[in-house]
């Protein structure tokens, strides 16, 4: 994840400023029941995209969004390869599969309330699906192989007909137009959260957030400067429904704030100002971290790819040699000075630790020399690109070394640098002119190499808004592939050797050019219980392990 969708607008994310929200009609008395208790404060470099469970898709949403929404699968809430694994959430049970593999039979647990007091019902699952076409959100991508998902998002119906649901039994019927490989692991991302049916279906929540089925609440968004997520008071009404996986808060309140200056945040937290950030140290401030507050600071592992996108459908990068030319010059090494040593170089699509990550390097280098030839090759006629990235430092930073790069191989090229907090909107919005091309990163939602594939790189991710693949790639005959793959399971005969494989023919055609893969990090204050603070491999920092000592 990383990014994310004709209803939604940028003008809408920049219009939501400072608009307090009341607890969704909870007691705020009872938002101070359960384990554990405190307020802490965590500092952030840009706000969440969204604060919709239908509509986030960064990684700073999503982790402020898993302990909010609870979808009827998720994932267990534990370090390590263990935190990918499928468990129920709000469904009594994972699926039961037809033998085709095509009907998926849920059962919604009975008696759960939002944290507002209304009850969960089995339709509001039906709901939340309708929300991610109506809203063109980057997680439709996942659910248009849901039977009439299509017919839906055209317009042609008024309800997706291959999903029934029976709010007095919670039953819930999903119909697939083929076998599926990765659904499972769909319906446990907060895109597929229930959510009540008064929640308007084709426009952003961010300013009024649907009531919490999960630990926390929303209780209050200052967008896009703050929010504030407290205890929600009916979720002990999900545990009694033996949702056992769910893992419960330790905190009565986590208050985000937007920070532009990393270092500050740093000296924050050390003084114990602020009791979390987000974001990693900066280059600058890393090695002192690491050396002084090396028992409340570690570097954690993540799955994740950086890149630089090319528009691969406009001059001049819908020249295979100008992207080959790109690969050429880039330096990996370089742009890990800028993270600080925390990046593993690499030059493909699938990060190591994916399944089907098999390393190559078709570009060996970095060679200029190589790189000129191919643009003299191309010989360009349109040599006028902007570069875009984000204003955090080390995404301003990366952008500033791609356009110095791109100036030496002969472009005139522009750097435009805009705010982190509407960056992935913007830059997937295809009325946004001159996006060229820029920074860009991954971060898996679930581990399965089609998720690097899919939202990325797949001719139908092209959406109007909230697109993903920033490089507008559409290839017909890796579309195919990766439909053909998705129909198999990754324990198949040659499955994962495909997906390698796939890798390797996005990498023939150039459509990105990678360059790492990062390190994160956990850095708290002496306030927090550092050994059970924990960096999950899909949703970043798990908010319900944060516990005062």
């Amino acid at each position: 994840m990383s990014t994310r969708r004709t209803v939604l607008t940028i003008i809408s994310i920049i219009a939501v400023v400072a608009f307090g929200i009341a607890a969704c009609g909870a007691d705020q008395e009872g938002a101070t029941t359960g384990p554990g208790g405190g307020d802490i404060n965590i500092t952030v470099t840009s706000f969440p995209d969204y604060v919709d469970p239908q509509l986030s898709y960064t990684l700073g949403g999503f982790e402020v969004l898993w302990n909010v929404y609870t979808p009827l699968l998720t994932y267990k809430h534990v370090r390590g390869a263990a935190g990918t694994q499928v468990v129920p959430g709000l469904a009594e049970d994972m699926p039961e599969i037809s033998p085709d593999g095509k009907t998926y039979k849920l059962k919604l647990r009975s008696n759960m309330n939002y944290s507002d007091g209304t009850p969960i019902k089995a339709s509001d699952f039906a709901y939340a699906i309708q929300r991610l076409f109506k809203t063109d959100s980057g997680g439709s991508v996942f659910f248009d192989v849901i039977v009439g998902a299509t017919d839906y998002a055209d317009g042609k119906a008024n309800t997706i007909s291959g999903i029934t649901t029976n709010d007095e039994t919670g039953d819930i019927t999903i119909q697939l137009e083929a076998p599926n490989g990765t659904f499972n692991n769909v319906l446990g991302l907060m895109f597929a959260a229930p959510v009540p049916q008064n929640t308007p279906l084709d426009a952003d929540a961010t300013n009024n957030p649907p009531p919490s089925s999960g630990p926390f609440m929303i209780s209050k968004v200052e967008a896009p400067r703050t929010l504030t997520l407290q205890r929600n008071p009916q979720f002990q009404t999900v545990k009694d429904a033996g949702a056992i996986e769910v893992a419960d808060a330790q905190v009565n309140s986590i208050t985000v704030t937007e920070n532009k200056n990393n270092s500050a945040q740093v000296t924050d937290v050390e003084q114990n100002k602020v009791d979390f950030m987000f974001e990693p140290p900066g280059a600058d401030r890393l090695a002192e971290v690491k050396s002084r507050y090396g028992d409340r600071f570690r570097l954690e592992e993540s799955i994740n790819t950086y890149y630089f996108f090319m528009n691969t459908q406009k001059p001049p990068f819908n020249d295979l040699r100008v992207r080959q030319a790109i690969n050429y010059a880039v330096d990996p090494e370089a742009v890990n000075r800028i993270f600080g040593g925390r990046l593993h170089p690499s030059q493909q699509i699938l990060p190591p630790g994916m399944p089907g990550y098999q390393e190559f390097k078709l570009y060996p280098g970095p060679d200029m020399a190589r790189a000129k030839q191919l643009i003299a090759e191309a010989n360009p006629a349109d040599r006028d690109i902007t570069v875009w990235t984000g204003d955090e430092p080390d995404r301003k930073r990366i952008g500033e070394y791609y356009h110095d790069l791109l100036t030496e191989l002969g472009f005139n090229a522009t750097l435009k640098v805009i705010a982190g907090d509407v960056y992935w909107t913007t830059i997937g919005n295809e009325s946004t002119p001159d996006v060229d091309t820029g920074f860009a990163a991954w971060f898996q939602d679930f581990p399965h190499p089609d998720d690097f594939f899919r939202p990325l790189l797949h001719g139908e991710s092209i959406l109007p808004t909230n697109s993903s693949n920033f490089s507008r790639v559409d290839i017909p005959a890796n579309n195919a592939k990766m439909d053909e793959l998705l129909q198999k399971q990754l324990g198949d005969g040659g499955v994962v050797d495909q997906y390698a494989a796939l890798d390797r023919a996005y990498m023939e055609q150039a459509v990105w050019a990678p360059y790492g893969n990062e390190q994160f990090a956990t850095f708290t204050s002496e306030r927090l219980d550092f050994e059970k603070a924990y960096h999950h491999l899909l949703f970043a920092q798990d908010y319900s392990a944060f516990v005062l000592k």
